[in-house]
């Protein structure tokens, strides 16, 4: 059986024609896959020199500084608390854009205070933000009679962990270029220690006045 010579056709023929297309085919295929291989090392090589990382978070202080709980038969909560929140970028090459952050608390998985907005803020090459949000509790939260006898426990025993969550989205920046937007979530707990006797952060409750602070620079967790 013959094979067919694509240099072997000459004039008129269609056979080289078709030969002449298979071979740009070839090329364009082989330039396909070159371009594709460089984009891919080009990735991998900025992933290996930036390596972004997300933000660090920290909370530095928690004042309760109002917890109203009506008896557990109707479990109303009223809360006002001051949380100190730190942000740093720990990226050598990468800016951070906070374009929307929301701070709020919670007990056990249950907000008890509404979400409050932290303004924009752009972090350059290792630096931090310092937020000092009010969280409020606009509405009376209802608490279910577990969650009420609960806290009547933790006061009692003197330590109420409460949650403070971030929650928000970022922008990486690398030069003139900035990425989309990445859903952040941060979450700080809080063992609040329970005093009794006055002192200048209050919380009244059903049972009495007492006196609820929080103050370490602890580490929260950080999903972005």
């Amino acid at each position: 059986m013959a094979v067919k010579d694509c240099g072997g056709h000459k004039g008129g023929g269609g056979g080289g024609c078709e030969c002449h297309k298979r071979k740009l085919y070839r090329k364009f295929c082989g330039f396909l896959l070159a371009f594709i291989l460089l984009a891919l090392f080009v990735v991998l090589v900025v992933y290996l020199v930036l390596r972004p990382h997300k933000p660090q978070f920290y909370l530095q202080d928690l004042a309760v500084l109002c917890l109203n709980v009506t008896p557990p038969a109707s479990a109303y909560l009223f809360t006002t608390m001051q949380a100190t929140v730190a942000a740093r970028n720990p990226n050598d090459r990468v800016g951070v854009y906070y374009d929307s952050a929301d701070v709020y608390a919670q007990y056990k998985g249950v907000p008890i205070t509404v979400p409050t907005r932290l303004p924009v803020a752009y972090q350059g090459h290792r630096d931090q933000s310092v937020w000092s949000p009010y969280l409020r509790s606009m509405d009376s939260v209802v608490l279910s009679p577990e969650l009420a006898v609960g806290l009547a426990q933790d006061e009692t025993a003197g330590y109420v962990l409460v949650d403070v969550r971030v929650e928000g989205s970022v922008r990486w920046k690398v030069g003139t270029w900035i990425s989309g937007h990445y859903h952040l979530r941060v979450n700080c707990p809080a063992l609040i220690r329970v005093n009794e006797g006055k002192g200048s952060y209050g919380a009244t409750t059903g049972g009495g006045t007492e006196y609820f602070r929080f103050q370490a620079a602890a580490a929260c967790n950080v999903d972005v």
